[in-house]
């Protein structure tokens, strides 16, 4: 007979393994299966069974559901590195479409209660901040297309096969065991990062870029336990938090919580959206609320972890698609 289990994908990155973590705490068996791209065996709770692999390999995908009898699926693995996705379009597509799909055909086959996504406020695009899960999505980077594309496709299965799904939109959610060696995305870790190595903080365009920064905490625990709400079934929710800084605003906030003599420097600006930050009041009337983790409080606490465990070496994406307008910082 097969064992009742949760999957989690991407559960040795940053928010999976947290989420991992609050699963469980109520006793579950939790199965992660992460291909460590992004993530590291040292995240996964020692409680878990890690699985090494992709959500890509069809056939390793097929081979779990068929040993594991999994009631939920809590799919956070991709790779979501929303600036660089305009230049690695296939790469992106396959990682985070394409295996998504490999997912959600295993989860109909199975008879998953519930497929639990994470996707991302990218899909909503520019203009539109504060973004409501009511507005049109209109995506403006390959990243954004693809997680809007998995939606849509949780919803074709609902109506043909009767899955439920549970969406979240979380946005700029940073903490312990982020990825900081990761050059290409997490502003905050790289700033840290930058900082222990001595070395400048970069910031794209003039720094005047608005976004709302989202500590872990705020966000593992309501994904973790959103399948136990069935009236969450079935419907989108953005998560994070609600005050947008600038970016020059948490450069010089990290810079004063870590110390350290790095100055700022700028680079010519990128092809992104310039104002994004969403509305919540959905999730918290779904979900309840609970004082959020101020900016100030959530990188003091992961400076502490930062400098515990040190700087990590950035690696150089290998697999650029396409050079033309590739901000010459990445090549470096």
């Amino acid at each position: 007979m097969k064992k009742k289990a949760f999957l989690v994908t991407g559960g040795a990155g940053f928010i999976g393994s947290h989420v991992v973590d609050h699963l469980l705490s109520t006793g579950k068996l939790v199965v992660v299966l992460d291909d460590l791209s992004g993530g590291f065996r040292e995240n996964v709770n020692k409680k878990a069974v890690f699985v090494k692999g992709s959500v890509v390999d069809t056939a390793l995908v097929k081979k779990l559901f068929k040993k594991y009898e999994f009631e939920y699926v809590f799919h956070l693995a991709a790779y979501a590195a929303e600036g660089l996705s305009h230049f690695i379009r296939k790469f992106n597509y396959e990682n985070n479409l394409i295996g998504s799909i490999n997912l959600i055909n295993a989860s109909v086959n199975s008879g998953v209660k519930c497929f639990v996504f994470t996707s991302s406020i990218a899909v909503y695009g520019s203009g539109q901040s504060p973004m409501k899960e009511s507005m049109v999505p209109m995506p403006e980077d390959p990243y954004g297309v693809s997680k809007l594309a998995v939606e849509q496709d949780l919803r074709a299965a609902k109506e043909m096969f009767g899955m439920n799904y549970i969406v979240f939109r979380p946005h700029n959610v940073y903490g312990e065991r982020q990825n900081i060696g990761d050059k290409y995305r997490n502003v905050i870790g790289i700033f840290m990062n930058k900082i222990m190595k001595n070395e400048p903080l970069p910031i794209f365009g003039d720094g005047l870029q608005m976004r709302a920064f989202t500590h872990i905490n705020d966000v593992a625990p309501i994904i973790a336990r959103s399948v136990e709400n069935s009236n969450a079934y079935n419907q989108v929710f953005n998560l994070g938090a609600d005050k947008p800084y600038t970016v020059k605003e948490l450069a010089e906030t990290v810079l004063r919580e870590m110390g350290g003599s790095s100055k700022i420097e700028f680079h010519e600006a990128r092809n992104e959206v310039k104002v994004a930050y969403s509305d919540h009041s959905k999730a918290k009337k779904m979900f309840g609320t609970a004082a959020p983790v101020s900016l100030g409080d959530g990188v003091r606490g992961m400076v502490a972890w930062a400098k515990e465990n040190g700087a990590r070496s950035s690696k150089k994406f290998k697999n650029i698609e396409i050079m033309q307008k590739l901000p010459p910082f990445w090549l470096k």
